[in-house]
């Protein structure tokens, strides 16, 4: 029997974020045996937390969707972190905890102006910059939009694959309705500004939001993601001190009945993305 963890993640009310499995002391379980776990929890990602095998980390991690294997992701690294140090994990600096994984070390900070909440520095984009004409034309196809409609484009990967896309404000985010089947093996997230009429509030929906955000990856198993570190991450190495301030909130997952909250900064060209955590699930699972 093995410790596990179920948290809640990019929400600080009880189940209106995302949750992630966590496998405490995973050692000895195959690539198999992981993928078959994460099939069975049918949560957008699961982890496994294994000892370190780099100097600087203080766990490994491995993260599977139901469809495969991810070198990194946004919302497992915050879960599985904390996860990790609630069962008495001690990091090596006072300052930081380092994860391994797939995409190498990814350092996290725990941020005591917001009551200990974790962020994660964002990785390099494995992929960066415009989107080629055929490619548009698919995304087009894939969210039932227009070319009119999309302000602007651009791969924003940084594991996963994604490519995103601009649109005029986040009423026409929500607005969206995808056709899965013309995905082909496109991973597409949205983002949009909330209008501010006057300077006067806006909808509950938005409460304490900037952007709204949405992500589909049917590619994994998944179809809509409900809120997604790592594509928030790559909007911020795209948009952030540009279309975007320096440090905004990213709200995710409304559409879904969930109430994301993404918190992003840039630090001295660095791009911290946190988000609140909590776990909802605990016990020990029979692999």
């Amino acid at each position: 029997m093995r410790r596990f963890s179920q948290v809640d993640v990019f929400s600080a009310e009880p189940m209106l974020g995302n949750p992630v499995a966590v496998v405490h002391g995973a050692d000895g379980l195959s690539t198999e045996e992981m993928a078959r776990f994460a099939r069975w929890t049918n949560l957008s990602e699961t982890t496994f937390l294994l000892p370190p095998t780099r100097p600087g980390a203080d766990y490994r991690l491995r993260i599977f969707t139901p469809g495969g294997e991810l070198p990194f992701a946004g919302h497992p690294t915050i879960g599985s972190a904390h996860a990790w140090l609630e069962a008495g994990g001690v990091p090596a600096s006072e300052d930081a905890v380092v994860q391994e994984c797939g995409a190498g070390l990814v350092q996290l900070r725990r941020e005591a102006a917001a009551g200990g909440r974790l962020a994660f520095a964002a990785p390099p984009l494995v992929r960066s910059g415009p989107v080629s004409d055929d490619h548009r034309r698919a995304i087009c196809r894939a969210l039932r939009l227009t070319d009119a409609e999309i302000v602007d484009t651009a791969w924003v990967d940084n594991g996963p694959g994604w490519v995103a896309v601009l649109l005029e404000d986040a009423d026409a985010v929500l607005a969206v309705r995808p056709d899965y089947a013309a995905f082909g093996d496109l991973e597409i997230g949205l983002v949009a500004p909330y209008r501010k009429v006057g300077g006067v509030g806006r909808s509950e929906a938005s409460a304490a939001a900037d952007v709204e955000v949405r992500a589909f990856v049917p590619t994994m198993g998944i179809g809509e993601d409900p809120v997604t570190g790592s594509f928030n991450a790559g909007v911020a190495q795209w948009l952030a001190g540009d279309r975007l301030p320096t440090s905004y909130v990213a709200a995710q997952g409304t559409v879904l009945g969930r109430r994301g909250r993404v918190h992003v900064s840039v630090e001295d060209g660095v791009v911290w993305v946190g988000g609140d955590a909590r776990t909802t699930v605990s016990g020990e699972v029979d692999l």
